[in-house]
């Protein structure tokens, strides 16, 4: 498990007694579909809140690389899509380039399986190693012509121009937004009604977009179904603060004593609230108080004396990428805490399993790694040392906020940078931590 050690970070220790108020940025997974979806719309679509990291960015770059005007209202603070439909995209002369990120490679897989030209997909050393034959395989059944590197699963992946997709009934094998979405963007442009039985269910962020657009999406239980030829309309998209950032603050507000952390405007959708329910079978001191626009919430938590429990089956795709800070959090909880199902931490930006236990184990917890998750033995004071994210962003943050427990000592991050993936503010946050607060109101 070798990462670059390059910009490394002593990180803040010590903290406690905070109470403070505060945003989180955009959530990752509405920014990339706004992207994308605006991209193949007609019309122009505006979106407020768009996640300004380095993976979303890499989606503008590519769908600009693929002839879309896209553009910043400073004036407004809106990402700005001048849509071109299904038949608007042209051919790029280079190599699209999704840098680390798995959603545009994923996602843009489907977009492409039914273009009229040729496509390749390429990503950084991490991305490169993540599987994309559970994209390529249904895909393929609906007859795109798709291939990685050297005849594997594995980008770059090269998609050739065919004549035709085809609907295909599809059962899930893994719980997967990603794969998921990547085959409806390929039914919308197949003949024929498209079936989708998910195993466990995903996150439905692209279903509600897709409805937004105008897209009749049937979703009955763990069936989706979607018709192919329809077409998308620009909108007007508000991207709401990312729950996934705030997790990391909600950790930190649960385990520092006498702190009391809100975070405003939080998206809230069920199937990525997870943590919010672990929380509470935790004994956290969660409030959640929904805002008029429907679509997010304020969260408080307030220090608590957290107990084990067992995470494990349906609830695991809706926190899987707050299974690291979940775990720290385990650390700090009274008794043992089991978290089973999660295979798929293995094929993210690092093997998060093995990643987790070996750095928070670094710093004197007592974590043991298993096949699916983790037994994490809780309580345990941490201690200083010399970390690495594995240039996992998720790992990154993660460390931080166990850092911020440790009393004595220096806790240094090697590629700290990796955090600018999804959070690039998110060093500034933990520094303002320490100013005076105005409290909460």
């Amino acid at each position: 498990m070798d990462a670059p050690n390059t910009k490394g970070r002593k990180l803040r220790t010590h903290l406690a007694g905070i109470q403070t108020r505060l945003t989180v940025p955009g959530d990752k997974s509405i920014s990339h579909r706004s992207i994308i979806l605006g991209s193949i719309a007609e019309g122009q679509t505006r979106v407020t809140g768009f996640l300004k990291a380095e993976d979303c960015l890499a989606t503008i770059a590519v769908m600009r690389q693929l002839g879309v005007e896209i553009n910043e209202d400073l004036e407004s603070d809106e990402i700005v899509i001048e849509g071109r439909g299904w038949s608007g995209l042209t051919a790029s002369k280079q190599p699209l380039d999704c840098g680390n990120s798995g959603t545009t490679m994923r996602l843009l897989t489907g977009l492409l399986a039914g273009q009229p030209f040729e496509s390749q997909l390429i990503g950084d050393a991490s991305l490169n190693q993540r599987p994309m034959g559970r994209v390529m395989e249904p895909l393929g059944a609906m007859g795109a012509s798709l291939s990685g590197y050297l005849e594997t699963e594995l980008p770059p992946l090269v998609i050739q121009p065919v004549d035709k997709l085809t609907a295909i009934d599809y059962e899930m094998t893994v719980a997967s937004a990603q794969v998921k979405s990547a085959i409806m963007l390929g039914a919308l442009q197949a003949e024929g009604e498209t079936t989708i039985i998910e195993k466990v269910l995903s996150r439905n962020h692209t279903e509600e977009m897709l409805r937004l657009f105008g897209v009749d999406v049937e979703v009955k239980r763990k069936a989706i179904r979607i018709r192919g030829g329809q077409k998308l309309t620009g909108q007007r998209v508000e991207v709401p603060g990312d729950i996934s950032s705030a997790a990391y603050f909600l950790a930190l507000g649960l385990l520092l004593p006498e702190t009391e952390i809100k975070i405003e405007n939080v998206g809230f959708n069920e199937t990525r609230s997870g943590i919010l329910d672990v929380i509470q079978a935790m004994g956290g001191d969660l409030k959640i108080e929904p805002r008029d626009n429907g679509i997010s919430v304020d969260l408080t938590v307030r220090s608590s004396q957290l107990k084990n429990t067992v995470i494990e089956g349906s609830i695991i795709p809706r926190l899987i990428d707050e299974l690291p800070v979940i775990a720290l959090m385990a650390t700090q909880a009274n008794g043992v805490t089991m978290i089973r199902d999660a295979e798929e931490l293995k094929v993210k930006e690092t093997d998060r399993i093995q990643a987790v236990a070996s750095q928070l184990n670094a710093m004197g917890a007592n974590i043991i790694p298993t096949e699916d998750g983790w037994l994490i033995r809780g309580q345990t004071d941490l201690q200083a040392a010399d970390v690495n994210s594995f240039g996992d962003h998720r790992i990154g943050m993660m460390l931080q906020i166990a850092a911020l427990l440790v009393k004595e000592g220096t806790v240094h991050l090697a590629d700290a940078s990796c955090v600018n993936i999804s959070y690039p503010s998110f060093f500034d946050t933990i520094e303002s931590l320490e100013k005076p607060s105005e409290g909460i109101k």
